[in-house]
C-alpha cells in the first residue's frame, strides 16, 4: 500500500548551533577554536582608540591591564568548558558595563531505560548544581524548546577574581530532538557597583530582551 505523502512529517536537520542578536559593541570570543585571533582583534580595536601623544608609561600600563583582564575572563570561561564568551569591548564612549555572557552546552549522562525525569525538573536540577540560594526560577520557551530561567546574586569572591558581588541570569534550554543536550546562556553584571542598583536592573532587562532573539541554527 503506497504511503500518503500528506501524512509524512518533514525531517528537520539537527541543531548545530545557535544565533542571538547582540549590539555591535559586544564582541564574541569563541572558546574552542579561533580564540587567539579574536583576542588580538579585540585588543587591536581597543588600543587603536588611545589618543595620539598619550604618555608611554600610562599607555603601557593600560594595555597590560586590558590584556590581563581579557585573558583572565577567557580562562575562567574555559574552565567551565564554555563555547563562547561575549563582552562589551567596542564601546566608543569608554563606558565599562562590567557585564558578560557565557554560552555553554551540558551533556547529560546516559541512563538505563527511558526514565530521565521531566524536562523541567532536569533543567532545574542543572541550575541547582552550584547550590545558589534565593534564586528566582521561571519556565518558558526558547525558539520552541523548553527553557528555565534563573536569576540570583553571587557574592564577591576576591580569591577567584570576583571583587564585587554580581547579578546573574541563566537560561537553560533543552536542545530540540536531542534529549541529552542542554543549552546554557549565563549573563553576569556587577551593575554600577551593586548587583541591585538601577544599572544592574536595566542590564538584566536588556539581557532578557536579547534572549527573545535566540534561534537554533540547523545545517
Amino acid at each position: 500500500m503506497p504511503l500518503d505523502q500528506s501524512e509524512l512529517k518533514p525531517v528537520r536537520p539537527p541543531v548545530t548551533g545557535y544565533r542571538v542578536i547582540l549590539p555591535d559593541d559586544w564582541a564574541r570570543i569563541p572558546l574552542r577554536h579561533g580564540t587567539q585571533d579574536a583576542v588580538r582583534q579585540i585588543l587591536d580595536e581597543a588600543f587603536s582608540r588611545i589618543p595620539p601623544g598619550a604618555p608611554r608609561d600610562k599607555v603601557g600600563a593600560y594595555k597590560r591591564e586590558w590584556e590581563r583582564m581579557l585573558r583572565a575572563a577567557i580562562i575562567r570561561a574555559q574552565h567551565s568548558d564554555a563555547l563562547d564568551l561575549y563582552m562589551p569591548f567596542r564601546s566608543r564612549r569608554d563606558v565599562n558595563l562590567g557585564a558578560s555572557v557565557i554560552v555553554s552546552e551540558t551533556l547529560l549522562p546516559r541512563r538505563r531505560g527511558s526514565d530521565a525525569g521531566e524536562p523541567t525538573d532536569v533543567a532545574v536540577g542543572l541550575l541547582s548544581r552550584d547550590g545558589a540560594e534565593g534564586a528566582d526560577l521561571s519556565s518558558g520557551e526558547l525558539d520552541g524548546a523548553l527553557a528555565v530561567r534563573r536569576e540570583h546574586v553571587v557574592r564577591a569572591d576576591p580569591g577567584r577574581g570576583a571583587e564585587l558581588a554580581s547579578r546573574r541570569v541563566e537560561y537553560v534550554a533543552s536542545v530540540p530532538d536531542a534529549p541529552r543536550r542542554w543549552f546554557v546562556a549565563a549573563f553576569s553584571t556587577v551593575g554600577g557597583g551593586r548587583p541591585d542598583d538601577e544599572l544592574a536592573d536595566a542590564l538584566v532587562d536588556w539581557f532578557d530582551a536579547v534572549m527573545t532573539t535566540f534561534r537554533w541554527r540547523r545545517e
